[in-house]
């Protein structure tokens, strides 16, 4: 026998193993292409791109509204009050600090004759609007022109959809109150359009002295006066605005101000940006997660094809650490090309789409480049390949190189090491934790990781489930049978992977299809049996009696509803301010302006007492209240907590009394807060009315109710409710259309994971069908038994799509939404079917370009 051979000495001729050598070995493996990595790529572009488009999209809208403020705001700052003008004092308050503009703002009938009449919304402004941007009409001419007194008659700019309405043409003339309105052009657009929020009714632009000649303005009315300051250029900085507001605050303290200032210009289409913005990046990181999945898939086919390479590094003296080093680096590099790709689509959407956008959105929309955003979406992306590649990576570790060899027809069993498990958990937790971290609700994001994680655990479960059964079923004497069943279970099986992305494919959709089928019904459908057809605001409580009378005249046997009608802010909850309270989400509206209020004697028709007593008849005590006992929980107010008011420029304070639950469903006559009657006792106030029509009636006479009250009651405005829910329909079917683009993108997803877990499996399929037709076996009974496991694993993954979609949607719908769910399953069984069908066509047709092959040249290598 030879001597043992001993080392050289001197330094070793082992290259040190670094970052360095990891990173050149994997450069100059990928010199032989991208092969095998088209699905990795897509599926983290597609995911990267999503959320990349909706960050910049969102970021180009938040920086459009903060440079355009001033012009939206129509000042540097906003100070609103409610059925009520600003007293000498708070207006001197604001004149000694800068430049005021006013205007006013109200619903109110226009009425043209024996063309009808139709709800408008008024903004009646002084002679030097706009102060700030321009307003566009058409034919264009100066505003103060168009609105000005000419032979005794005003002039207005309406909205062209008035002159539609009620088939008018520049020139001619509309009622409005008591004073006739001359409609001089149309009106294009305004500066400050979203500063007001959506109305019910199109605009008609007319002069603060033509509102004054209307008459519309009486004790009480629903006008909204707002003062807009411009502070001098000497004293105009974010420093000086924030002393103006807290000066506001304290020196005006019962003023009941709505203060707005050039930084929240629209702070109700800043919330809901934001909440869309989150919406639309949880739907990118679905399609991310599902699309995790294809990386998974495609890593894992990645190491079965490199498994000579892994043996003959390991065979010169490659640790296992160092081969999966070598080979994660080449992983995250091809993923940092997905993810470039992905960002340089998503940074781009925006300037693609910008003219689009700049049409539809009511605010200012310039296309940026968001540096900021771009890196959140590229951490979403590589965190996520992270994930999903350094387990199948992780297997090759501690295999043998014998076993290596033989596992192209043996899949090795072992699990990979703790260090790379961690390494997932790790990953994972920083995923989690960025959804966390750059959510504005953290809340819904973390139901959304919650729920995630559910979907993941669960389809695991179903798809180890179906592989327990199908190994204890029966053997059936059918052939193709037997093998489809075995297929489905056999080591390297397709199962998990299918189920996977057929499951979470078929349940989104499922959702998505019962929680339109619900919103549709809500919105046209449904309406309660007692609904009212009208609600009438503004109805002077000293003709009330009169008003009752027309409506029993123009609608016998109607049911009529008639309530006293007030508009208060919340100031304070105890001693803590209203702006200091922490409210949960979807209460938080309560504490944000002005909302109408009620007295009465007794409880509302509507509502049931969830906690306290009612007052007693004739009660002449302490001021109480009566609260919403679900958003009374979402402020923190309890039975016994004083609540206080600003209700015409007076602070009132009353105890709450009472808790109710209320049923907003009807569209009956209901209030967040009823007081006491003695609490407004000789306050001035205007009523608030619905009718019900007969069950006979089919509303085909309205038009006419509405022009003969135009007539006769010039001052009240009515609000027919097919009307709003129409208007309010509009703005969901587009929000709608948004949520279903969007949630496009995870469908594709998944379509992708499916074809990339149909190709992992291809190459064990391919020997299979070598030996197979080696055997003996025809193309059709092959092509039979592949169709069968396709079909059994499409259909469990289906069902199980249904039950898991049907349950989101009716968690979507009932909890969130707060609506009726509607089970209609027409489009949860259609996605089945479809997804069926494409499990079946995908799989058999890379089975039939298995089948083409010769079968020598590939069980040679076996």
């Amino acid at each position: 026998m030879h001597a043992p051979v001993k080392p050289l000495d001197g330094p070793s001729l082992r290259p040190s193993f670094g970052p360095g050598l990891a990173l050149r070995l994997a450069l100059r493996d990928l010199r032989a292409g991208l092969r095998g990595f088209g699905v990795f790529i897509a599926c983290l572009a597609l995911g990267v791109m999503t959320i990349a488009a909706v960050a910049s999209a969102s970021r180009g809208l938040t920086e459009g509204l903060a440079r355009e403020g001033r012009r939206i705001l129509g000042g540097d700052a906003s100070f609103s009050l409610i059925q009520r003008e600003a007293t000498p004092q708070e207006l001197a308050f604001l004149t000694a600090r800068g430049t005021v503009s006013t205007i006013a703002t109200l619903r109110a009938m226009a009425s043209a004759g024996e063309k009808g009449a139709a709800l408008v919304e008024i903004k009646a402004v002084d002679a030097g609007y706009p102060s700030i941007g321009a307003v566009e009409t058409d034919p264009q001419q100066p505003v103060a022109g168009l609105l000005a007194q000419h032979d005794g008659t005003y002039g207005a700019v309406a909205d062209p959809i008035l002159f539609g309405r009620l088939d008018l043409k520049p020139g001619d003339t509309v009622t409005v109150g008591g004073a006739k309105i001359q409609l001089r052009a149309n009106l294009v657009s305004e500066p400050d359009k979203i500063a007001a929020g959506v109305g019910f009714g199109p605009r008609l632009l007319i002069s603060q002295e033509a509102l004054r000649a209307t008459g519309l303005i009486q004790p009480g009315s629903l006008i909204r006066w707002t003062y807009r300051l411009q502070l001098p250029a000497a004293a105009s900085s974010d420093a000086d605005l924030e002393r103006l507001i807290a000066a506001a605050g304290t020196q005006q303290r019962d003023a009941g101000w709505e203060i707005r200032s050039r930084a929240n210009a629209a702070p109700s289409f800043q919330r809901n940006l934001e909440r869309f913005t989150q919406f639309l990046t949880l739907v990118g990181l679905t399609a991310l997660l599902v699309g995790g999945v294809g990386v998974a898939n495609a890593v894992r086919r990645f190491v079965e094809a490199k498994k000579l390479d892994f043996a003959t590094l390991k065979a010169v003296g490659a640790t296992g650490g160092r081969v999966v080093a070598i080979h994660l680096t080449e992983v995250m590099l091809v993923a940092s090309l997905g993810t470039a790709i992905g960002l340089v689509l998503g940074a781009a959407a925006p300037f693609a789409l910008g003219a689009v956008l700049q049409s539809i959105l009511p605010v200012p929309f310039e296309p940026t480049l968001a540096p900021g955003e771009l890196a959140v979406a590229a951490l979403y992306g590589l965190l996520t390949a992270l994930v999903f590649a350094i387990i199948p990576l992780g297997r090759a570790h501690d295999v043998p190189v014998s076993a290596l060899f033989r596992d192209q027809v043996e899949p090795d069993p072992r699990r990979p090491r703790a260090v790379y498990l961690v390494l997932c958990l790790l990953a994972l937790a920083g995923l989690v934790g960025v959804a966390l971290g750059f959510a504005y609700d953290r809340r819904i994001a973390l139901i959304y990781i919650g729920v995630m994680f559910g979907v993941f655990l669960l389809l695991r479960g179903v798809s180890t489930g179906l592989m327990a059964l199908a190994r204890r079923l029966p053997r059936p004497h059918n052939p193709a049978l037997r093998m489809a069943i075995a297929n489905s279970h056999r080591p390297g099986a397709l199962t998990p992977s299918l189920v996977l992305s057929l499951g979470l494919g078929v349940a989104l959709l499922s959702a998505l299809s019962f929680i339109d089928v619900s919103l549709t019904r809500q919105l046209t459908g449904s309406l309660p049996a007692k609904a009212p057809s009208f609600f009438f605001l503004d109805i002077p409580s000293r003709d009330s009696a009169r008003f009752d009378a027309f409506l029993a005249r123009e609608r016998p046997g109607a049911g009529v509803e008639r309530v006293p009608m007030m508009r208060g802010r919340i100031l304070a909850v105890n001693d803590t301010r209203a702006e200091d309270i922490k409210a949960s989400e979807p209460s938080a509206w309560v504490l944000d302006g002005d909302r109408g209020i009620t007295y009465a004697a007794s409880l509302p028709e509507g509502s049931r007492l969830a906690a306290g007593e009612w007052w007693p008849a004739g009660y002449k005590g302490e001021p109480l209240v009566s609260f919403d006992a679900q958003n009374a929980a979402g402020i923190g107010l309890k039975i016994g907590d004083r609540l206080t008011v600003n209700v015409l420029g007076r602070s009132i304070t009353a105890r709450v009394a009472n808790l109710r639950t209320i049923d907003w469903r009807s569209f009956g006559i209901n209030f967040v807060m009823v007081f006491s009657p003695n609490t407004f006792a000789g306050a001035p106030h205007t009523d608030l009315a619905t009718i019900t029509a007969a069950p006979n009636g089919d509303g085909a006479s309205d038009p006419v109710l509405m022009r003969r009250l135009a007539a006769e009651f010039p001052a009240v405005t009515a609000v027919r409710v097919k009307d709003a829910l129409e208007a309010v329909n509009t703005i969901v079917e587009q929000l709608a259309t948004a949520i279903r683009g969007a949630s496009g993108l995870a469908i594709t997803a998944s379509l992708l994971v499916l074809g990339g877990a149909l190709a992992a499996g291809q190459r064990a399929r391919l020997y299979d069908a070598m030996i197979l037709k080696t055997l003996g076996a025809t193309r059709r009974f092959i092509l039979s038994s592949y169709a069968l496991e396709y079909a059994a694993i499409g259909l469990v993954a289906a069902l199980f799509g249904v039950v898991a979609g049907t349950a989101a949607g009716w968690g979507v719908v009932t909890q969130v939404m707060r609506i009726d769910f509607v089970s209609d399953p027409t489009g949860a069984l259609l996605a089945a079917t479809a997804a069926i069908a494409v499990t079946i066509l995908f799989g058999l047709a890379g089975t039939i370009k298995i089948l083409s092959k010769a079968p020598a040249s590939h069980l040679r290598n076996l």
